[in-house]
């Protein structure tokens, strides 16, 4: 009998998951501590170690299947480590070191064998969101790089490898190697299709959470323009000695998180929560920065970001942007947060109306940076303008607090000097 792999503690009140994936097939060998599997939570996406080496045994759930912190997902079985070595190169079409090669011309078959095994690992290591996107623009997945955890391929890395597909110049009619004639798809006949994906638990919990607050919270959101000029202007004159000295770059998501400090310690109201009857008071920022992972919207927690410098700020966003994209936050990455930033101008958002991230009371809104014309001085200049927004819950933050609150985020951006003297 087996050694037996359980679902492994996930964290402080999460009693299950989702098997999301699994990471290895019956029959492959498995080194200790070798991720066997993704599980889905309510937050993150968590990889469940091989408890020992030894061979991927049989899998006692399916993918989809929701499991209970210390269920039975499957077996590995015992094996020296030749007996391992022997299966893997049999599998690959490689013969064992005591059996003769046969002739030098047979030696090109092992390779297209282990090309072949190549493609069905990546097939079967595919997330489910890989895989759609990989039938739907037609890429061949080994043929693709992958740039997440131990070179699995990304959601972001087919779209890239299609984009490129799609750029490519035609190959001329004579270079056309002859094959037979592909089978007509679906949309070149003019069929319709619909497909059914089941929620993600990340994407269910998402969707509760967000509706949760919408029906709890009494939400509004207060609008403000900025004139981005001087952050710019700033970023453009440090940003080389800056990622010199820090090795990082020197984004403008510091620049916001400093001042969504300084509005929070005037407006205390802002960076606070309700607790039933009572209002809970931070004397600490820990910001929540939303960042878009490949299975939904995640926000890691910059903690204490108010004693925080610009650098080490842009340093632990990209580092949580590094995990998110890998899929390795991890629950304390994700737990508290006081305050929420979100960037929808990267995606190219105008102007949008974010919800609180519950028990929250206040979430910032950025959005992207054009020209436009406004007046300055009584005359109509062109300037670099974002809008920015404030959703609130009304039932702790007034309409003049959270005015002034965004009134000092603008000011501070539109006089950067303002986050050096602390006004």
């Amino acid at each position: 009998m087996g050694t037996q792999v359980k679902v492994p503690t996930l964290g402080e009140s999460v009693t299950e998951a989702t098997i999301g994936e699994w990471l290895k097939k019956p029959g492959e060998a498995v080194a200790l501590d070798e991720p066997i599997a993704s599980l889905e939570t309510d937050k993150v996406a968590v990889e469940v170690p091989a408890p020992v080496a030894g061979t991927m045994g049989e899998y006692a759930v399916e993918v989809g299947t929701t499991v209970q912190v210390g269920a039975v997902i499957a077996t590995i079985e015992d094996g020296s480590a030749a007996g391992e070595t022997t299966q893997i190169k049999e599998r690959e079409g490689t013969p064992p070191a005591d059996k003769p090669q046969a002739a030098a011309g047979a030696q090109a078959a092992p390779s297209a064998s282990t090309s072949d095994d190549d493609a069905g690992d990546h097939a079967a290591t595919l997330s489910p969101s890989v895989r759609r996107a990989v039938l739907e623009h037609g890429i061949d997945p080994s043929a693709v790089r992958g740039t997440g955890k131990d070179g699995r391929l990304t959601k972001e890395d087919v779209l890239a490898a299609a984009k490129a597909k799609e750029s490519a110049p035609a190959p001329s009619i004579q270079a056309q190697a002859p094959a037979p004639a592909p089978a007509p798809s679906s949309a070149a006949s003019g069929e319709r299709r619909t497909e059914r994906v089941k929620m993600t638990r990340l994407r269910q919990t998402i969707a509760r959470r967000l509706k949760g607050a919408q029906e709890e919270a009494a939400l509004l959101t207060t609008f403000n323009d900025c004139d981005m000029s001087a952050v710019i202007a700033a970023r453009e004159a440090y940003k080389d000695v800056f990622a010199k000295k820090h090795g990082i770059k020197l984004g403008f998501m510091s620049f916001f998180a400093k001042a969504a400090c300084l509005a929070l310690k005037d407006v205390p109201s802002a960076n606070a929560q309700i607790e039933g009857d009572e209002i809970v008071y931070h004397d600490f920022v820990d910001i929540s920065v939303a960042v878009s992972a490949p299975n939904g919207l995640v926000v890691p927690v910059v903690r204490n970001a108010d004693a925080m410098s610009f650098a080490q700020i842009e340093q632990a966003i990209a580092d949580f942007g590094q995990k998110a994209k890998a899929g390795t936050l991890t629950m304390d990455d994700m737990r508290g947060g006081t305050f929420t930033i979100s960037n929808g101008g990267v995606f190219g958002s105008l102007m949008s109306t974010p919800i609180i991230n519950p028990p929250q009371s206040a979430v910032l809104g950025l959005h992207r940076i054009e020209d436009r014309p406004v007046a300055v001085n009584g005359e109509v200049v062109i300037r670099p303008m974002m809008y920015l927004a404030l959703s609130y819950d009304h039932r702790l933050i007034d309409g003049r607090e959270a005015v002034t609150a965004l009134k000092i985020i603008k000011d501070a951006i539109e006089d950067p000097m303002r986050l050096l003297i602390d006004l």
